[in-house]
């Protein structure tokens, strides 16, 4: 049936006549399709075929009857299998080969390490994981970037990164995009012409690995380094007497090899270097590399437009009534006319950020008057804030194996006398210690982190060494050092009023002797150099603090006049990647009036986790005949401590053994017969905002009531 249609098909198309043929066709045309063709199809048809076309329908049908028959009678043949059932004219008389059998193809196998070839015969071979290896060529000089190239790359590798599964056809997909990696990686580094094999290969025999897995290998042949053609920094040349610096800073220059690293953070070099030459509105486009195979180099655009040079104006506020530009100028760490710094900048948003009383903050420069000549222009502040919530109520429980129950509560208004002046009222209740008392406290006072304080308070204290009902109005005006800016030196001063009604520990073998009541008037000043290099958590330079408060007494009619002097002296030193070695010195001293005539909250004590860890708080110093400390005249502490950082918790740990020594003596020279003695050891673990501590201390030569083991908690170092 078949073939009737294929006859059929023949039929219709001789019938289809040929009418789109102009009679004045091409040569080439007329060769294909004579133009008799044209005129009369059906006989040209006739004449080529070299047949008679029937003359009626149904001649034709007879035709086609007799087809189909002949086809039937052929196709039954065949499938009786007849011989000779379907012949094939060969009218060249040519024989046809026979056709070879073909072995079955065997299943594609991996190759072995042995079985490679190997590009690098010779190389030096790393072996990232067990499934991954790098081959490059032995002679270091011809990549000396290959630590650092070996260790990105080990971080971005998907054959490192990914689990095929025990799957040589996900692992051969992976490292076809290692390869494609290990390619970019290289034109990073400036080999534009490098080449990297890849085989995927099965482990020869003996080899440390599982025999079974299959392994990535990339032989990578750097070639030459490519260099720095050109560079074109665009219109730096506006920058006049900078330019030269911008052009300096980007640290690309002609005959350099070739980074694209270097091309593309030299862009933030050159940016930074604007905003600190007073270029505030100076512009940066992406920087392109153009490399030209044939010189093996690239040439380096960096389109940068200066835009002027500006000068600062003033500072201004969105919110006047709350933060007003003229307090923002005083924390700013710069003045009108002086040139324009981008740190200066982030600073002051720092700074404001740092009050405590903002939400959002953002800065914007407004040019006000633009550059005239070699004048640079005037470029203000626009400061923008939001508000943040100003009031604070906070509260703690606490309980103490030596103070007992201990319950604290503080509501605070931190901008409640604006700006930035804060009112705090708090409260104390416990066992030992009763309170109450406000401070108004107001920070950065007509200049940066210089700080007004007026504290008033009521107290009941009842410890082992005195009993104390205090009324203290105190002022105080400090230049501080803090987490956003440690100041090498810093100050204060202030006055303190207080009126005392104390009794010592002798009340407990003589429950009827009197209170005393001490009038005391001081003027408490103190400085310190500050070399380290962290607030928290110092590991080099040193501390040197001096204390001075000349203090008036009045105590039962007689008048005493004193001067109590304290020093302090803390060194840091880094011994080792790992460990800091930290010492300490206090030395303090009263002269001027005898032990009575001080009350005992104003003398000195030691013990506790910030002295003389071991001994319990203020335990160390003279006993009185209840055998409790009441204090002395002079102080001495020594301590020394290692810090040594442990691979734990991400190197967050930190062990610190300690050795500390101390005495306080009834005299106005320490007594260093009467020395206190601990040790132990301490953890620290490191966070964000300072280390978290943990000592254990024993007391080594400890006095009756003192307890074998003490441990405290706190925040920051112990010094």
């Amino acid at each position: 049936m078949r073939r009737a249609v294929l006859c059929l098909s023949l039929v219709l198309a001789i019938h289809v006549p040929l009418t789109a043929q102009d009679l004045d066709a091409t040569d080439e045309l007329e060769a294909l399709i004579p133009d008799e063709a044209v005129a009369d199809p059906e006989r040209w048809a006739a004449d080529g075929a070299g047949e008679t076309l029937p003359e009626s329908e149904e001649e034709a049908e007879a035709l086609d009857a007799a087809a189909e028959a002949e086809f039937a009678a052929l196709e039954q043949a065949l499938e009786r299998g007849e011989d000779g059932a379907l012949a094939l004219d060969n009218p060249q008389g040519l024989a046809l080969p026979a056709i070879p059998e073909v072995a079955p193809e065997e299943p594609a196998a991996f190759a072995s390490f042995d079985d490679v070839v190997r590009p690098i015969p010779d190389g030096s071979e790393e072996r990232i994981t067990d499934e991954l290896v790098l081959v490059f060529p032995a002679d270091m000089s011809l990549f000396p970037q290959r630590d650092e190239f070996i260790d990105r790359f080990r971080k971005l590798s998907a054959v490192a990164d990914l689990d095929d599964d025990g799957s040589q056809a996900m692992l051969a997909a992976q490292a076809r995009a290692d390869e494609d990696l290990l390619q970019r990686m290289l034109r990073v580094y400036g080999y534009f012409d490098a080449q990297v094999v890849r085989s995927v290969t099965l482990p020869a025999p003996g080899d440390s690995a599982d025999p079974g897995a299959a392994v990535a290998r990339f032989d990578v042949i750097p070639g030459p380094r490519y260099s720095v053609g050109t560079v074109d920094m665009g219109r730096v040349d506006e920058a006049g007497a900078d330019a030269a610096a911008l052009r300096a800073s980007y640290k690309v220059d002609p005959g350099d090899p070739l980074s694209i690293d270097a091309v593309a953070d030299g862009r933030y070099l050159v940016d930074i270097e604007l905003g600190e030459r007073g270029y505030p509105f100076a512009t940066i486009d992406d920087p392109a590399l153009l490399v030209d195979h044939a010189r093996a180099e690239g040439d380096v655009t960096l389109p940068v437009t200066p835009n002027g040079r500006y000068v600062f104006g003033r500072v201004t506020s969105n919110d006047e009534r709350f933060l007003s530009g003229h307090h923002l100028a005083d924390i700013a760490r710069f003045e009108t006319g002086d040139l324009y710094q981008r740190s200066l900048e982030m600073d002051l948003r720092r700074a404001i950020q740092a009050t405590g009383l903002v939400g959002t903050v953002a800065l914007t420069p407004v040019a006000v008057a633009p550059p005239q000549g070699d004048q640079p222009g005037t470029v203000d502040m626009a400061v923008a804030i939001t508000r943040a919530p100003v009031r604070t109520l906070e509260g703690s429980l606490g309980y103490g194996s030596q103070e007992g129950p201990r319950a604290a509560v503080s509501w605070e208004h931190r901008n409640l006398f604006p700006p930035e002046g804060l009112l705090r009222l708090r409260g104390v209740a416990g066992t030992q210690e009763q309170l109450a008392g406000a401070t108004a406290r107001f920070n950065n006072f007509h200049g940066r982190d210089r700080v007004l304080t007026i504290d008033a308070f009521a107290s009941n204290m009842d410890n082992d060494a005195f009993d104390a009902e205090t009324v203290s109005l105190i002022g105080t005006y400090e230049q501080l050092s803090t987490l956003l800016f440690q100041r090498p030196f810093s100050y204060g001063g202030g006055l303190e009023l207080v009126v005392t009604n104390e009794r010592d520990t002798r009340t407990r073998i003589a429950p009827d002797a009197p209170r005393e009541t001490y009038l005391i008037a001081a003027l408490p000043l103190h400085a310190q150099w500050d070399t380290s290099d962290d607030l928290l958590d110092p590991s080099r330079g040193f501390r040197l603090r001096g204390a001075l408060s000349p203090e008036y007494s009045r105590f039962d009619s007689n008048d005493s006049t004193y001067l109590k002097s304290q020093f302090d002296l803390s060194y840091y030193r880094t011994i080792s990647n790992n460990a800091v070695l930290a010492a300490r010195a206090r030395l303090g001293s009263i002269v001027g009036a005898d032990l009575a005539s001080i009350a005992p909250s104003r003398r000195f004590y030691a013990g506790g986790g910030g002295s003389v860890r071991g001994y319990g708080y203020r335990a160390i110093g003279p006993r009185d005949d209840a055998g409790e400390p009441n204090g002395g005249r002079s102080l001495v502490e020594l301590s020394v401590e290692a810090r040594v950082r442990t691979p734990l918790f991400d190197n967050a740990l930190s062990v610190v053994p300690f050795f500390d020594i101390g005495s306080v003596a009834r005299g106005s020279t320490p007594d260093l017969q009467a020395l206190r003695i601990g040790a132990g050891v301490g953890l620290r673990y490191h966070t964000g905002f300072g280390p978290i501590r943990l000592d254990i201390g024993v007391p080594l030569n400890r006095q009756p009531g003192d307890a074998p083991v003490a441990v405290y908690v706190a925040l920051g170092q112990a010094f």
